[in-house]
């Protein structure tokens, strides 16, 4: 039985199975070898030969540069308190966040949804259930789309789901089922294990028979009616179903150009092959396998003449002409197709001398780019607010840390590719010598600090100047 099948034994009913065979082909676009795309037959006047198309990979790219435009190095994730804003910190660096969290925003623009799920772990259990403040720390699992099951929904939002994961221990696979769903308006979050053999689930088994979850309970009642997980995914309509809360690829309705880029890259790469030399063959100048001529069906040089004939050559060698230059506005007009259709406006990666650049550009304000960047950060911003509040949440109640889990939490994304910071550093330090802003406003600013943290790491007066102070006797 598979996951939905389960769930629908357990009383839970999730999204249709054919909305996941919409992800696998959104999968295969990412990895970059497509069945029925990038594999096809091609007739060289004997036989039907295999062939492999070449792919310019642009499914993963686009991907990639959404990500660093979106989740890169540079995004900032302040808390007000300080003891907080450690606590977060000391997380985030525990978990490798700053790489995993870019990694997950370039598969949810891949496959459409991801998920951040913050547990504890160390904590003590009992048989009346884990003991408070006993957790040893906080682990954050990153999860893809493939083991995400929405079973409840509100306008777009999941308030209850499930999460999947197989697990291999001691040489035996299982599949981890986490179920957070509400009783009476408060969450509980159940934990089961099951055998996980030809990709089904097999029979249910205790957690404690299970290596490394003998300390996991297989309820955790939260005593909150705020979800203990985060839903990520672009700011897209889900054309393909828009009643479930799941969401799409960045290139969903962009496959049509995906296939007409690898195409048109495919017959430029194939110029460098064919247009060097093409070998007509006639018969007399062939092997015979069972009576039949033949050539090599894996050499693209060779082509097999239908007739025997003795006037001229037997081998006539052929030598056209390169198409590279018209090849490569082809392409290059198939890109800026597909730059549009993922919201980065026309032009934005450029085909040079046979390989893919992203034009260098400082982005305006009214720009197709700056705004869908902007469109994203919506969504974007809530997730790592909710992912912040749900960790302090978990720190006080099983590490029993004393945060403040209302503190004012702001994001500074990265916006140095739509502004220019060095001349918004000038324009702001003439405000400031002009007094018409203040030295606090500047430092918290460009120190991302909030008012009262600037105005308390000013310099004093007294440290500002050279000269010594005259001792008073």
């Amino acid at each position: 039985m598979n996951v939905i099948g389960k769930l629908k034994e357990l009383g839970f009913s999730t999204v249709d199975e054919s909305f996941y065979r919409k992800v696998d082909e959104w999968k295969s676009w990412y990895i970059g070898k497509v069945k029925g795309i990038h594999t096809y037959r091609r007739y060289n006047g004997h036989e039907w030969a295999k062939c492999e198309r070449a792919s310019l990979g642009m499914a993963k790219k686009v991907c990639e540069d959404w990500a660093n435009l979106l989740m890169n190095e540079k995004v900032s994730i302040t808390l007000e308190g300080e003891k907080e804003q450690k606590f977060i910190n000391r997380t985030f660096e525990e978990n490798n966040f700053l790489v995993k969290s870019n990694e997950l925003q370039e598969m949810a623009f891949a496959l459409g949804t991801v998920a951040f799920i913050p547990r504890v772990v160390g904590m003590e259990a009992t048989e009346a259930g884990p003991t408070p403040g006993s957790a040893s720390g906080i682990v954050l699992d990153y999860v893809t789309i493939e083991n995400i099951w929405p079973i409840a929904w509100q306008n777009g939002i999941i308030t209850e789901c499930a999460f999947s994961s197989v697990v291999t221990v001691s040489g035996e696979d299982y599949c981890y089922l986490q179920i957070h769903h509400k009783v009476n308006g408060l969450y509980d979050i159940e934990n089961r294990i099951y055998r996980y053999r030809n990709n089904n689930l097999d029979t249910e088994l205790s957690l404690t028979d299970v290596q490394g979850f003998e300390r996991v309970p297989s309820v955790v009642h939260t005593k909150s009616d705020k979800r203990q997980f985060v839903i990520d995914r672009p700011n897209i309509a889900n054309n393909f179903d828009y009643s479930i809360p799941l969401g799409i690829s960045v290139f969903a309705n962009a496959v049509d150009v995906l296939i007409g880029v690898d195409k048109a890259y495919n017959c430029y790469a194939n110029e460098f092959d064919n247009g060097a030399l093409l070998l007509m063959v006639k018969m007399p100048a062939t092997d015979y396998i069972d009576g039949e001529p033949t050539v090599n069906s894996a050499d693209n040089r060779f082509y097999l003449l239908p007739e025997d004939t003795k006037e001229g050559n037997v081998v006539e060698p052929i030598s056209p002409q390169l198409r590279t230059a018209e090849l490569n506005i082809g392409v290059q007009d198939q890109l800026n197709l597909l730059s549009s259709k993922c919201g980065f406006g026309e032009n934005h990666y450029r085909f040079d001398q046979g390989s893919v650049a992203t034009a260098t550009q400082v982005v305006s304000e009214n720009s197709t780019l700056f705004r869908t960047i902007k469109k994203h950060e919506i969504i974007l911003e809530q997730v790592l607010v909710e992912l912040c509040r749900i960790i302090l949440h978990l720190g006080n109640t099983a590490m029993s840390a004393g945060l403040n889990e209302d503190v004012e939490i702001s994001i500074d994304f990265d916006d140095s590719i739509i502004e220019d910071k060095q001349s918004d550093f000038a324009r702001d330090m003439q405000l400031l010598n002009a007094g018409i802003m203040n030295d606090w406003e500047f430092r918290a600013k460009w120190m991302n600090e909030d008012e009262e943290t600037a105005k308390k790491m000013l310099p004093k007066m007294e440290d500002m100047t050279d000269e010594p102070q005259e001792e008073v006797e």
